[in-house]
C-alpha cells in the first residue's frame, strides 16, 4: 500500500489538510441529546416536573374513631394542636396525629382552627399525610413525586412524555384478578404502582403492580422499637 508520504521521485499532487473521518454519532448519543434540550431549559424542566407529579387515588374521609391501619385513608376535621411537622385533627369521634415530613417542619402547612381533609397512611397511630386539603380546596402533595429517579435517562422521558404509561383501568383490573378489591393507588416507581387493596376477608395489603400487569405483595414494614 502506498504511503502520501513517501518518496519515491514521482511527482505527484501534494494533498491538502486531510479531513476528519466521518464518525457515526450513536443513536443513544441522539436520544439523550433530543431529551435533555428542553430540560436544559432551567424553568421549563422545572415546570414539566411540577406539571406531572403523581396523584394518589381519592379517597372518602372515614371517622376519626374508625380509624385503622391502611395504606391509603382519610380523615376530615379541625386541627386542634400543631407541634412542628405534626399537627392533630379532631372531629366528634376523636383526635388523630398527623406527620407531614419536611414539609410541614416550620409548622405553617395549616392554622390551628382551620378545617382540613388529610389523606394517606395510618399506622403506629400515625397518619403519615400525602394529601392535604384546606378549608378553601387548595390541595397540597406530601411526600416524594414518586417516578424515576430525577435526573436520569427514565425521569428526562417521562417529563416530555415519552417515558412508560401506565394503563390504570388495566392495571387495576389486573389487581381484581388477583384477587383484591377496594384498589387504591397510592404512589408510583420507575415502572411500577404502589397500591393498597384489601383481600376477600377484607385485610389491607400493599402491593407493587408493574406496568406489565405483574402483581405482588411488599412486605409490611418494620414495627418501630417499643
Amino acid at each position: 500500500m502506498t504511503d502520501d508520504k513517501t518518496i519515491d521521485g514521482t511527482a505527484r499532487e501534494i494533498p491538502g489538510p486531510a479531513k476528519p473521518a466521518h464518525q457515526a454519532i450513536p443513536r443513544r448519543t441522539w436520544v439523550v441529546g433530543a431529551l435533555a434540550a428542553p430540560l436544559a431549559m432551567g424553568a421549563l424542566g422545572l415546570s414539566l416536573a411540577q406539571g406531572t407529579t403523581f396523584q394518589p387515588t381519592p379517597v372518602e374521609p372515614v371517622a376519626i374513631q374508625a380509624l385503622a391501619p391502611s395504606g391509603a385513608t382519610a380523615i376530615k376535621g379541625t386541627v386542634a394542636e400543631i407541634f412542628g411537622n405534626k399537627f392533630v385533627v379532631q372531629d366528634p369521634t376523636g383526635r388523630a396525629l398527623v406527620e407531614t415530613g419536611p414539609a410541614g417542619e416550620d409548622g405553617k402547612l395549616v392554622a390551628k382552627g382551620e378545617a382540613v381533609t388529610v389523606q394517606g397512611r395510618f399506622e403506629t397511630g400515625f397518619l403519615h399525610a400525602s394529601v392535604l386539603t384546606h378549608g378553601d380546596g387548595r390541595k397540597i402533595l406530601l411526600g416524594p413525586a414518586g417516578g424515576p429517579p430525577m435526573g436520569s435517562l427514565d425521569w428526562a422521558k417521562d417529563r416530555i412524555g415519552l417515558g412508560p404509561q401506565p394503563d390504570l383501568p388495566a392495571l387495576t383490573a389486573s389487581v381484581q384478578a388477583a384477587g383484591y378489591s377496594d384498589v387504591r393507588i397510592t404512589g408510583r416507581g420507575p415502572r411500577h404502582l404502589d397500591v393498597a387493596a384489601k383481600d376477600r376477608d377484607g385485610r389491607e395489603h400493599q402491593l407493587h403492580v408493574g406496568f406489565d400487569g405483574q402483581v405482588r405483595e411488599q412486605p409490611a414494614p418494620p414495627r418501630p422499637p417499643v
